[in-house]
């Protein structure tokens, strides 16, 4: 059994997150045999337990934060960063810096350097119209550095993005894909055991359920 953990911190509906996982596992099963088990959680066991760990995350990171730190999320990430697969998710990605300027400045749990910052009130595209914050809907991700994730996913596929903060990374060598909505924006990261992406696989179609489904096979190690 390949067990995935999706930790449920109260910070959005993760019911999409888990249905296209298990869809996905789905249709896994005939090549590898083996069936895909996926629980939404926040015990602390049956995370350590798993096989891999889906760090996700939606709304405002200051109740996000605080809602990681009541539940010691940061040390259950932490402790699967050591051994497992672990995928963050949009806000998962964005607590996994050091700071985020949303809600005033809040610190993150630091596990990348990197900062979160706003797109600003008058975020302009390139032939200087306006465009909205939040980004919400398709853009294309520029692959930066091969990853076990990206097998089989295009170059410059198209992923559902929803967000009005981005990361700046202070090693660009962990940028694994970027973006551009009025700036260049980092849509993916990778270090070591996590790959994290700033847009939502699981509503992202085919590119986002090819890397759900790389996940699942990936070992950790070799990214």
């Amino acid at each position: 059994m390949n067990n995935v953990a999706v930790i449920d911190y109260g910070m959005g509906n993760l019911h999409s997150v888990a249905k296209a996982l298990e869809h996905v596992g789905t249709q896994l099963q005939p090549e590898t045999g083996e069936a895909t088990g996926v629980v939404v959680t926040a015990d602390p066991a049956i995370i350590a337990a798993a096989d891999r760990v889906i760090f996700p995350g939606v709304g405002a990171i200051r109740d996000c934060m605080a809602e990681i730190n009541r539940l010691n999320v940061g040390e259950i990430v932490a402790d699967a960063m050591k051994t497992k697969p672990v995928l963050a998710i949009c806000v998962g990605m964005q607590a996994l810096m050091n700071h985020s300027e949303e809600n005033g400045g809040v610190d993150c749990l630091g596990f990348l350097q990197g900062r979160v910052k706003y797109f600003g009130d008058d975020l302009r595209g390139d032939e200087g119209e306006r465009i909205k914050v939040p980004h919400m809907g398709w853009n294309s991700v520029k692959q930066q550095a091969q990853h076990p994730l990206w097998r089989g996913v295009p170059d410059n596929s198209r992923f559902y993005f929803v967000h009005s903060y981005y990361v700046e990374m202070a090693d660009v060598s962990k940028v694994t894909g970027l973006s551009v909505y009025g700036k260049e924006i980092v849509a993916t990261v990778a270090d070591s055991n996590i790959f994290a992406t700033q847009f939502h696989p699981e509503k992202s179609q085919n590119a986002g359920l090819t890397l759900l489904r790389n996940f699942l096979q990936w070992d950790g190690a070799s990214g």
